[in-house]
């Protein structure tokens, strides 16, 4: 688990002190060890870094200012072979491919014993290595055997090629720019703007996005030319031409399964759950696990014990988390296992505010406390954390979803929103309700951020007539049913949304959180099931539910639905630093001139309920990004 960056330079060798500077950006990724490779594009030659271990010092000469066309950087948060054979970038024996990979493959020892049968032999205990021959092998065909959350540059100088990948979900974050002189990639953006090429630029039509949908819709990000490189694909860049070409690789299955009773779903669930929990608590540091005292989390760890007896769990709690925190402890004793909980007070998230805020490199709606459990866990010794992340998707978790059949009986009256004139309260929700023509419409009711007609009077005009309000581009398949809301969740809300601040929170730190619902196997399984099955447009996760009753306490099955996230409103209502801090801020973006002030100033006076006080914390939010990213640069 660790940081990954890299540039190619089409024309010209430029200086090293890119490569220093960009990798330097994401040294909280990795503290474990650093490592180098550049090349001319026909030789290349590794070299160490002044935070590399003292083995790898002894090794490769510590990397001074020199020319070169391509660079690979590492940052390492050692997790696997903690040895130094685990080091990158790796080459192979020829030195003719090289590789750099953040993040874990599970089922790297079952893929190994398949390379040992045909012949390869291994000189460390490491998946990056089992990558490496996977590729000398099998090519970007490797891409569909790997299990597990990664993103991966490779250079392949015999074939002339440079190669990013990316996990099917989207679980380990890889973005990229290009342009005609330079093709830059990195785990985090902070590290691709440090590349003497790059000029950060507002993308408006991202911003939009974030703004309707509380994240930028992958591909785009919200810097102009930088890219999110889409879950499930791979990007080719020929280094011959310099043309660049995409793939997927991957996509749910569209054969069904006939003929299942609950009963075996249930049963069969349990099992790739089992599976899953087992691969992922493979490490060779010590392994925690996060309880929110949902269903998700408190599951997780139930399905843990039996592989790891001694395993952890811990509970972050703040204002209004009291019952949250209540079904942890009572599970934790249940299963006799150690049980932690931190609280994290306002002052505390005050102290750090700004700081937190502007690690992200998007505006957001909310106010994240992962960092705080990351933090937790590093501060308790723990690298490595299981998260329940994903079964609300994975599920059909979210209540959203069940208004999904109203949705598509109402959607036929969608012509009475041209006969709605009055401009109140009520009318605006009515004649938003009325404007939802499609599912890409109903995914985007349900992530509470702006909404269409709002972005349209807070945005300045001359910023919104830059912007591509069409989203057509955006629409994955429309299917008439939970199918394509489903779809949505899984690539949209989940990996560019929720695992992506995973990983920012998460690795700010240095630890690595795992997802035990997103196996491969489990993915595939569950989105072969028949509807009736997975969704029943009554009750959120029902099959997960029949699952978890042989494990949980009633206690907990029966508890509401409630995001882990933070009570923002309360928080601003309550907190004269937060309003202080809000109308700073709120004044600094009104000089801009990028939104209209007479808006700004009518939402915050008029704050009726929790949703209204998200949309000031997306103008605040990116008022601390563009500071960030645009004025200190």
């Amino acid at each position: 688990m660790c940081g990954i960056c890299g540039y190619y330079s089409f024309r010209k060798e430029i200086s090293s002190k890119n490569i220093l500077e960009m990798n330097n950006a994401i040294r909280h990724r990795g503290p474990d060890d650093e490592g180098f490779w550049i090349s001319d594009g026909f030789y290349g030659k590794s070299f160490s870094g002044n935070d590399s271990t003292q083995k790898i010092k002894e090794i490769f000469p510590v990397l001074n200012e020199t020319n070169s066309k391509i660079a690979l950087g590492f940052r390492r948060l050692s997790i696997l072979d903690l040895s130094e054979k685990g080091h990158q970038p790796m080459l192979s024996d020829d030195e003719k491919i090289m590789i750099t990979f953040n993040g874990e493959i599970y089922n790297f020892k079952k893929i190994r014993k398949e390379l040992e049968n045909l012949g390869y032999q291994f000189k460390s205990n490491s998946d990056t290595e089992v990558i490496l021959r996977s590729y000398e092998e099998w090519g970007t065909e490797m891409f569909s055997k790997f299990d597990g959350m990664f993103a991966i540059a490779l250079v392949d100088l015999d074939q002339q090629k440079l190669i990013l990948g990316r996990d099917r979900v989207g679980l380990k974050p890889l973005f990229y720019f290009k342009n005609n002189e330079v093709l830059v990639w990195a785990s985090e953006i902070k590290s691709i703007l440090k590349n003497e090429f790059i000029k950060p630029e507002v993308n408006w039509n991202g911003v939009y996005t974030n703004f309707l949908f509380q994240t930028t819709l992958a591909p785009e990000t919200c810097f102009q030319n930088i890219y999110s490189l889409e879950p499930a694909s791979f990007l080719v860049l020929n280094l011959n031409d310099y043309s660049i070409s995409k793939q997927f690789y991957w996509n749910f299955p569209t054969k069904k399964i006939e003929n299942i009773s609950e009963e075996e779903a249930v049963e069969k669930v349990d099992q790739l759950l089992s599976e899953s929990v087992e691969e992922q608590l493979f490490a060779d540091v010590p392994v925690t696990s996060m309880m929110s005292g949902g269903i998700d989390s408190t599951l997780i760890t139930a399905k843990a014990k039996p592989f790891k007896n001694d395993i952890n769990a811990f509970t972050i709690s703040y204002q209004f988390s009291e019952s949250e925190v209540k079904n942890a402890s009572l599970m934790a004793g249940k299963i006799e296992i150690k049980h932690e909980v931190k609280k994290v007070s306002d002052e505390e998230i005050l102290n750090q505010l700004k700081e937190n805020i502007q690690h992200f490199e998007e505006p957001y709606s909310s106010l994240e406390v992962l960092m705080n459990a990351a933090e937790f866990a590093k501060n308790e010794g723990f690298k490595v954390v299981l998260s329940g992340n994903g079964a609300d998707e994975l599920f059909a978790g979210y209540s959203h979803s069940l208004k999904l059949n109203k949705w598509l009986s109402m959607k036929n009256f969608n012509f009475i929103r041209h006969f709605i004139f009055t401009n109140d309260d009520f009318s605006r929700k009515v004649k938003n309700y009325f404007s939802q023509d499609n599912m890409l419409d109903f995914f985007r009711q349900s992530q509470v951020g702006m909404k269409p007609l709002e972005t349209k009077n807070v945005f300045s005009e001359s910023v919104f007539n830059t912007i591509k309000t069409n989203l057509k581009n955006k629409k994955l398949s429309e299917t008439k049913d939970y199918e394509g809301f489903f779809e949505y969740d899984m690539k949209y809300s989940l990996s560019s949304h929720h695992v992506f601040r995973d990983d920012l929170s998460a690795m700010k730190y240095g630890v690595e959180f795992r997802y035990p619902y997103l196996s491969n196997d489990l993915i595939d399984y569950v989105s072969s099931l028949p509807e009736k099955l997975r969704y029943n447009g009554i009750q959120n996760k029902p099959l997960l539910r029949k699952v978890a009753e042989k494990y949980l306490p009633s206690e907990i099955l029966k508890m509401p639905k409630r995001g882990f996230s933070f009570p923002l409103a309360h928080f601003i209502k309550t907190e004269p630093k937060v309003r202080d801090f809000i109308l700073e801020n709120l004044n600094s973006l009104k000089n801009r001139k990028f939104f209209r002030s007479e808006i700004i100033d009518e939402w915050w006076n008029n704050q009726k309920n929790e949703y209204d006080c998200v949309k000031i914390w997306q103008l605040v939010t990116f008022e601390l990004w563009y500071q960030k990213y645009f004025e200190n640069h």
